[in-house]
């Protein structure tokens, strides 16, 4: 164990690695890109709205993916910010702006409205 720890020779991390090769290849090297900013700023003022409470900020986004057969499956995510819960996951083909519309309408007896 101890012979082991003396031939160790640290290594390159591997975007260190990578980057020198790229550039031994004259590739060009991306830059780095800068890290997202903060939610709300410093002072406690919000850029996006922070969930106070059940019901008060919804997100929803699309996921896609493709099924064995090639064809592509979009899923609909629509989670409540403050309890982390799922309102809704809908996999559809295809989710247009009016099916979308009525997945909303659909949790309006169910839930209160943000």
């Amino acid at each position: 164990m101890g012979r082991s720890m003396v031939r160790y020779v640290p290594q390159p991390r591997d975007d260190e690695r990578v980057e020198r090769i790229w550039k031994q290849e004259g590739l060009k090297v991306p830059k780095k890109q800068p890290k997202r900013g903060r939610l709300w700023l410093a002072d406690g003022r919000g850029v996006r709205l922070r969930p106070q409470h059940r019901n008060h900020v919804w997100s929803w986004d699309f996921v896609m993916d493709r099924s064995d057969d090639g064809r592509p499956i979009k899923i609909l995510t629509l989670i409540d910010e403050y309890t982390q819960e799922a309102l809704a996951i809908v996999p559809a083909r295809r989710i247009r702006a009016h099916d979308v519309i009525d997945i909303f309408a659909e949790l309006h007896p169910q839930r209160q409205w943000p």
